[in-house]
């Protein structure tokens, strides 16, 4: 969901919320969320991400630094900060004791289904509820165990 793009897609609520995490070397004086916009801080970033373009939307002192992977960017540059999503991250500062994720999140990633506003007012509101549905039923739980991810993703009820 991008607000930017509410004039022209019709979003559903959410059925899946992904936070967007920063990690940083162990010892790094970073400690808040806030503090990373900051002149001279450098974020690797994945190219092409939900979190690249909010970053560069959002930041007005800190660089962003694109490539394949935003944490190998991160260590193969020694930035200052990793940015991705909370699940690998958390799961890569496990497998390095020398990084640590800071506390908090700079993004939520609320992905949802979307049409044009051109719809039926009755097309906007099946997918809606459809969705509704589908995350009640246990289909997106299901859906996202299936496919290795965070059953934890699941997005609340609108």
């Amino acid at each position: 969901m991008d607000p930017a793009r509410e004039t022209e897609v019709a979003f559903t609520a959410p059925y899946v919320v992904i936070e967007g995490v920063y990690a940083v070397p162990r010892d790094s004086a970073l400690t808040t969320v806030e503090e990373v916009d900051a002149p001279g801080v450098r974020i690797g970033v994945k190219k092409g991400s939900a979190y690249d373009l909010f970053l560069s939307r959002s930041l007005t002192h800190a660089t962003v630094v694109r490539g394949d992977e935003g944490v190998d960017t991160f260590r193969a540059e020694a930035l200052e900060v990793g940015a991705g999503i909370r699940q690998p991250l958390t799961a890569y500062a496990a497998a390095h004791p020398d990084v640590r994720l800071i506390d908090g999140r700079f993004m939520e990633i609320r992905q949802a289904v979307g049409t044009t506003v051109a719809r039926r007012p009755e097309t906007v509101a099946f997918l809606r509820a459809t969705v509704e549905e589908l995350k009640a039923n246990g289909f997106v739980t299901a859906s996202l165990r299936h496919s290795g991810q965070d059953e934890d993703l699941l997005a609340p009820p609108a």
